[in-house]
């Protein structure tokens, strides 16, 4: 099965996923972010070679193992179980922070709670609940050459999560390129925001309904299937 193929039964979080894979060039670096993010890498087709970064000190992890051939010593930076890639390398935290520092990332892809239309992310907390820390999401974003988001277009609430200004503690400011939602596809430019893509079976006004951002019209728009 093709990268861009729909799978039978496929989810909204796999859609997502296997939409941000077709943004990925062969011979790529790149970060992936707790949730959503973390399915992207089963969407990489055999004939495309992408490394993929881990905090916790790995670069070349791969699909997620099949159920029952988890490797309990092996895992991401979100505790989750993976697989290697030919060629992977191990390494202490400091030296995969010292990468991400480096700006050697050529992607990072990470889920938020919101997103501006300036590319403002907020990921990190929301005020009053307790979290472990931020990990490095405000490394990730500030310093890879390009951010991806994937999240839903809208929160538990009902509420959209791409707004004109974020409401939460920022992760960083202006760091978003590209924004995949289960309705849409929107690229962050220096003129706004831009609807590029929708999600089948929504339109374009469905889309402008569920945004509280000011979204501009590109002059053609896709239709992801």
């Amino acid at each position: 099965m093709g990268v861009g193929e729909v799978r039978e039964a496929e989810s909204y979080r796999e859609r997502i996923a296997r939409r941000a894979a077709l943004e990925i060039e062969d011979g790529m670096i790149i970060n992936l972010g707790i949730g959503i993010p973390t399915l992207v890498a089963d969407f990489i087709p055999e004939d495309k070679f992408v490394l993929f970064h881990a905090e916790n000190g790995i670069l070349g992890t791969g699909p997620s193992p099949a159920p029952g051939e988890e490797n309990p010593m092996l895992c991401n930076a979100g505790g989750f179980p993976v697989t290697l890639v030919k060629g992977a390398s191990y390494f202490d935290s400091a030296t995969a922070f010292a990468i991400i520092r480096r700006g050697l990332l050529d992607m990072t892809i990470l889920g938020v709670l919101e997103v501006s239309q300036a590319g403002d992310i907020a990921n990190w907390i929301v005020p009053g609940k307790r979290v472990p820390g931020m990990g490095g999401a405000m490394e990730l974003a500030q310093k890879a050459k390009r951010v991806m988001v994937l999240t839903t277009h809208l929160d538990k609430q009902g509420r959209s999560k791409i707004v004109r200004q974020c409401k939460l503690p920022l992760t960083a400011p202006r760091a978003a390129n590209l924004i995949i939602t289960d309705m849409a596809v929107m690229e962050v430019t220096a003129e706004g925001l831009y609807l590029r893509e929708v999600m089948h079976p929504y339109t374009v006004a469905d889309v402008i309904a569920a945004t509280e951002a000011e979204l501009h019209i590109a002059d053609e728009v896709g239709v992801f299937r």
